[in-house]
């Protein structure tokens, strides 16, 4: 009974609420060690969601209603719903360039590069691994509530441990480090399970092909090689 506006703000500082406790509890270990307690904190989300009355178990929330955004722009119509998500899409895109190219941001990147050289330059690193944790928690309560309002349901696929995977092949495909390499990336993922979709090959060998050769083969991604093209070519004519 709230507006989508409402809503999707109080899906953003949900999953911020929740990202405050997951990071709090992850950032106390480093490399495999976080990723395992991040990864164990999210199944047990997810069994709570499987039990839980209100989010109707396996069945999920089914039809999810569109609203009026604001109270007079009808999202029923798919004019004003393609522009509402560009809209989002694009805030998004510069709160994220925004905070990449921000004092903090740069923090961020030294954090990343020599942790143990932004300690000694007497940088709370906790702090800002939690502030980004967060950040990343809420950007993805976001997205969370645009798929809902955008496909009207929402299922236990949308936080088990597979969406996660996908997103991290959507980046590592389009090239971690970079700003639109996750966008690159997931237009093209989803681009291929459409077109996958349709014929009997599937979906989750080629996505796990992809997977692996990123990793071994691609670490840079499109957009990374891209970047690497160019710098040689400046580089060495």
């Amino acid at each position: 009974g709230v507006t989508p506006e409402i809503g999707i703000l109080l899906g953003v500082l949900a999953a911020a609420v929740l990202g405050l406790v997951i990071g709090y509890l992850a950032i106390r270990r480093q490399g495999i060690y976080s990723t395992m307690i991040t990864l164990a904190l999210a199944q047990m989300f997810f069994f709570f969601c499987l039990q839980a009355a209100f989010t109707h178990g396996e069945d999920g929330l089914q039809g999810v209603p569109r609203g009026y955004l604001f109270g007079f722009i009808d999202l029923n119509q798919p004019m004003n719903m393609y522009y509402f998500v560009l809209a989002v899409f694009v805030i998004g895109v510069f709160a994220i360039w925004r905070i990449i190219n921000s004092p903090f941001g740069m923090i961020l990147k030294s954090v990343r590069e020599n942790e143990n050289r932004a300690v000694s330059l007497g940088y709370s690193v906790n702090h800002y691994k939690l502030a980004a944790f967060v950040m990343s928690a809420a950007l993805a309560g976001l997205a969370g509530g645009m798929k809902a309002l955008v496909f009207q349901f929402a299922t236990l696929t949308d936080v088990g441990w597979q969406m996660s995977g996908e997103v991290i092949l959507m980046t590592l495909l389009g090239g971690i480090g970079t700003l639109i390499g996750p966008i690159v990336g997931a237009a093209f993922v989803v681009a291929l399970q459409n077109y996958l979709a349709t014929s009997d090959f599937p979906v989750t060998i080629v996505t796990g092909v992809i997977f692996m050769a990123c990793v071994l083969l691609f670490r840079r991604g499109i957009v990374g090689e891209f970047y690497a093209s160019r710098l040689g070519k400046k580089l060495f004519g």
